[in-house]
């Protein structure tokens, strides 16, 4: 037993094996830097308009810290980590081939959210490849909580606004308070009150579910308890969100608007919102898991890892995956190179005719247009606004399907949309195709009924969905990506009365409009 421990080959083969273990960690993480660095230039736009957002937005200006805590979570378990070896895994290059894929037809299609989180994949894909599954499986967390930096959760706004409407509305019922509702819009003895984007409490529960994650994976060992937090961590903010909205209006009613308005309004939601996630942590506290604490250094793992030359292999087999769908969309935009439209005339038909101006001061926000028209037909004693908004060569900012596009902004005070609208099956001309319907109140007295559809590639819907699929094909099969809304409306408070105004028009006028929209796509 004695001779065997002092028999010099193994001690030789000790000395030996650590070293190359430790050389293989630092070569796997140069490698790995290195595609990481590659993915961030390459797929440069997507980043960039990640933190543009971050910096443009209280709603999502958590991104900057998001990759911070990911590097210490990653840094918290190095012990566990000293204890692997890093061998490249090249099956996971499949993976960031379909998530190269995703991001073009997303590029393509302008669906930047998509985008986002498609290049967000190809950097912990990028870990899985060069540092292999078991390394991997260790940063789990950290990896997954990367994708909290993409800004998502605009699309959510809609439901949040109905629901935070809804509850104030029958909250201030139930207090005796009488209220008139008209869609986000409600009015009480003491003024009128309506939902807008900061009111919906997005911010507090992406704020809440972020937080709220890192806080159950420190606190908890079962994963069980961890998602219970976290599904409780998601549904607090929404809740609070309700109560601090009726406690907004009750306070203005009950001190006849000289509290809870302008910046009070804020300061009260902030705090209200920080006690809550007070709440919330005390209450999620009490059923902590408190385990031994990672040990900050341990033995490093013995044998030999694996060859460096095989983890750059797979390293520049990476970076050069990743380079083939920028290159591609580069090829793209370069076929989609024409200049900037110009609207054909729209020829009057039926009787209508076209007349000089909008027919109101309203114009809806469009942002980044190539063209646009405005105008207004008449025919007897019925006036119908026109608002057509035509885009080519789209980019990140300059895209037509958007939530930036709206009829009327939440925090303009002069025209304000009151309801999201349903769906209607209309005669555009020959064609017949789904419209979305949607009021727009005058804060003057008075409402205007819009009736909007899209037309791409000469093909015409309502659905934002659709319109990237179909966006993202046009310029797959012929590089190009002209796009338009139309907007159809009419000031009348009685909508019934609007909506035959409206379908008269758009099935007279149907046909010139369509066919101004495809004169303008071949003008190129």
């Amino acid at each position: 037993m004695a001779s065997s421990l002092s028999d010099p080959r193994l001690a030789t083969a000790r000395r030996t094996s650590v070293p190359d273990v430790r050389v293989t960690w630092r070569q796997a993480l140069f490698a790995l830097a290195a595609v990481e660095v590659a993915i961030l230039l390459l797929y440069g736009g997507t980043v960039g308009s990640m933190v543009r957002t971050w910096a443009n937005s209280e709603t999502f200006a958590h991104g900057f810290v998001v990759l911070p805590i990911v590097l210490w979570l990653a840094w918290r378990n190095r012990g566990a980590l000293a204890t692997l070896q890093p061998r490249p895994a090249p099956w996971a290059l499949a993976g960031m081939a379909i998530a190269g894929l995703v991001w073009l037809a997303a590029r393509l299609a302008e669906v930047n959210v998509v985008a986002q989180f498609s290049m967000t994949a190809l950097l912990d894909l990028a870990v899985i490849a060069v540092l292999g599954t078991n390394v991997a499986r260790k940063l789990t967390f950290p990896l997954a909580f990367l994708f909290f930096a993409v800004p998502f959760g605009d699309v959510f706004l809609p439901v949040l606004m109905d629901w935070t409407a809804n509850f104030t509305v029958a909250a201030l019922r139930l207090s005796g308070i009488p209220v008139y509702k008209d869609g986000l819009v409600f009015v009480i003895p003491s003024g009128t009150w309506s939902v807008i984007e900061a009111c919906s409490g997005v911010r507090y529960l992406i704020a809440s579910l972020m937080v709220g994650t890192l806080y159950a994976y420190l606190t908890y060992r079962s994963n069980r308890r961890r998602w219970i937090f976290i599904a409780f961590s998601a549904l607090v903010p929404i809740v609070a969100n309700w109560v601090r909205a009726y406690l907004i209006v009750l306070i203005g009613h009950l001190s006849n608007n000289h509290l809870a308005v302008g910046i009070d309004h804020i300061i009260y939601g902030w705090i209200f919102f920080a006690f809550v996630i007070l709440v919330m942590f005390w209450i999620g506290g009490r059923w902590r898991e408190d385990g031994p604490d990672a040990p900050a250094t341990v033995a490093v793992a013995r044998g030999t890892g694996a060859a460096p030359s095989r983890i750059w292999m797979t390293a520049v087999a990476a970076i050069v995956v990743c380079g083939v769908f920028p290159l591609a969309q580069a090829q793209l935009d370069a076929r989609d190179a024409a200049g900037e439209p110009r609207l054909a005339s729209i020829a009057p038909a039926a009787g209508w005719r076209e007349a000089q101006g909008g027919l109101t001061p309203w114009q809806p926000v469009f942002e980044g247009a190539s063209a646009r028209y405005d105008g207004h037909f008449t025919r007897g004693g019925a006036s119908v606004g026109l608002y057509i908004a035509y885009y080519r060569n789209q980019d990140p900012q300059h895209r037509l399907v958007s939530s930036t596009n709206v009829l009327a902004r939440s925090e303009d005070h002069t025209w304000r949309q009151v309801d999201t609208g349903r769906l209607e099956s209309v005669a555009v001309g020959d064609a017949t195709t789904p419209v979305k319907t949607a009021n727009v109140l005058y804060s003057r007295g008075g409402r205007l009924v819009t009736w909007r559809f899209y037309w791409i590639d000469g093909h015409l819907l309502a659905s934002d969905t659709r319109a990237k699929l179909v966006t993202a094909l046009a310029r797959l099969r012929s590089g190009r990506d002209d796009a338009a809304e139309v907007i159809a409306y009419v000031p009348a408070d009685d909508e019934k009365a609007a909506a035959s105004v409206l379908r008269g028009f758009l099935a007279d006028e149907g046909r010139a409009i369509l066919a101004a929209l495809d004169g303008t796509r071949e003008r190129r």
